[in-house]
């Protein structure tokens, strides 16, 4: 009888248990526990941004692969990651205009996509999909992407995990790349849980074309007129999920209940930082692209991509395009582009049409500038950021840049976010005009930014001289492949 007493209590406890198990599994978010997909293995391991790991691509024939890098197309190779060895890795070149400029101007050091399940089902790291090595093309701070994120996380947006990595190819140096997380499966479990909606990467077939889909405006409901989003999709999608971006899209042309169609805080957040890094190859510019969109339950949010030509220094299609430092560093923050491509851009210009939300995005530019740059964050980030990567941009073979003039760049890119700050604050307080037509009534008006030299963020310049040195690493990369495969290895 005793015996039988035990099993009871044991049965009540093992029962109790399983109870408060389930209702972790229910409530642990909101009882303060994380997500296990919230804090994934690779995010303390090749993203954790406090030292510079290392990457190190084996391939049968880089010289070739390079010769193809235009094509896109994934190449198989092994990559090992502090010294941890993963097989069977699609490779590939990555880029719109910097692949074709990189092509262009016969250089080799090309940003690079890494898959780790192309070729192999289930591959990962540790969790992770694919991930990106950006190669700071005309960005010689090689900062830039990386203080844009760090804004945007300030800012509460969900953004791409990052770090930098020192590069090798078949053991011999290829340079210093900032690894970058895609957004795909892995990112999107670890910012919106196991049950994540639908991610999307907009992007125009022409240039020439109206591209109206990119700009997220409504055409009809009909899928195929949003070739730009669908065929995008990063994940399979139904015609339920393509019926509610196209419900959402509709809601959206018509500015009224806007929070049935959109995640208006975390857009007015987005657009803080996207306005005050003045970056035109994006959703606020000629091209509209650049950006992620995310859609769950029909409602949609936009997520931060690309910024190494941040910072004014794309013009690409602009009709007139900003090289006066005075006039871009004084840009207005309520008016962040022209009327023509304001117009067209439905997710800025139809929620400003609400005094509250306009308020809104006023309070959180407040919270930016206050919070991040007056604070000394903002300085005390990009100098530790400068001073862990220096020594290897010093000795980087494929640098589009000499180290004195990288040197040159974070001290440029210094001086315009913090007169950028400058001139925001102005503009909040009403000092300074904040719209275009206040600036066109009032020139001069605003911070004196006429000793900055935007070119010495990146410049056409650099790439003429850095085809020799690129050259030369690719050579010696080829020469260290030839005696690798001469000596049996």
């Amino acid at each position: 009888m005793e015996q039988h007493r035990h099993i009871d209590r044991i049965c009540v406890g093992a029962a109790a248990l399983a109870a408060l198990l389930a209702l972790l599994l229910m409530f642990g978010e909101q009882l303060g526990i994380p997500k296990a997909s919230a804090n994934p293995g690779y995010a303390s391991r090749l993203f954790d941004d406090s030292r510079v790991h290392t990457v190190n691509i084996q391939i049968e024939d880089w010289g070739a692969f390079l010769e193809g890098a235009e094509e896109e197309a994934y190449e198989v190779c092994t990559v090992e990651i502090d010294g941890e060895t993963f097989r069977n890795v699609g490779i590939r070149a990555k880029g719109n205009n910097s692949l074709r400029l990189t092509e262009e101007y016969g250089l080799s050091r090309y940003s690079l996509k890494l898959e780790f399940d192309q070729f192999q089902d289930g591959g990962n790291y540790h969790g992770l999909d694919k991930l990106s090595l950006d190669a700071s093309f005309q960005d010689n701070s090689y900062l830039k992407t990386y203080i844009a994120y760090d804004m945007m996380r300030f800012q509460g947006v969900p953004t791409p995990l990052c770090s930098y990595a020192w590069v090798t190819v078949n053991g011999e140096d290829w340079g210093l790349f900032l690894a970058v997380e895609e957004p795909e499966e892995a990112f999107a479990r670890r910012n919106f849980g196991k049950n994540h909606g639908q991610l999307y990467k907009p992007d125009y077939r022409s240039l020439r074309a109206e591209n109206a889909d990119v700009a997220l405006r409504y055409i009809d409901d009909r899928p195929e007129s949003y070739p730009g989003i669908f065929e995008n999709a990063k994940f399979p999608t139904t015609e339920a999920d393509q019926a509610r971006v196209i419900a959402a899209l509709k809601t959206l042309s018509t500015g009224e209940d806007l929070e049935t169609a959109v995640d208006v805080e975390e857009v007015l957040r987005y657009f803080t930082v996207q306005v005050f890094v003045m970056n035109w190859d994006s959703y606020l510019g000629y091209t509209g692209h650049n950006y992620f969109l995310y859609e769950e339950e029909g409602i949609l949010r936009i997520l931060p991509w690309d910024y190494n030509l941040a910072f004014g220094t794309y013009a690409l299609g602009m009709t007139n395009p900003v090289q006066d430092p005075n006039v871009l560093i004084n840009y207005p923050i309520n008016t962040p582009a022209e009327g023509a491509v304001m117009r067209n851009r439905p997710l800025y210009h139809n929620v400003m049409q609400h005094d509250a939300h306009f308020a809104r995005y006023r309070a959180l530019f407040e919270e930016l500038i206050s919070g991040y740059f007056e604070s000394g964050r903002f300085a005390a980030t990009l100098r530790r950021a400068e001073a862990q990567i220096a020594p290897y941009v010093q000795r980087d073979p494929t640098a589009f840049c000499s180290f004195a003039d990288h040197q040159r760049a974070v001290d440029a890119l210094e001086e315009i976010c913090l007169l950028r700050a400058q001139s925001v604050r102005g503009q909040l307080d009403g000092q300074f005009p904040d719209t275009l037509r206040e600036q066109a009534e009032n020139p001069g008006a605003g911070v004196d930014a006429s000793d900055v030299r935007l070119t010495d963020l990146g410049d056409f310049a650099d790439l003429e001289e850095a085809r020799d040195r690129q050259d030369a690493a690719r050579q010696n990369v080829q020469a260290r492949t030839d005696r690798s495969a001469a000596e049996g290895g």
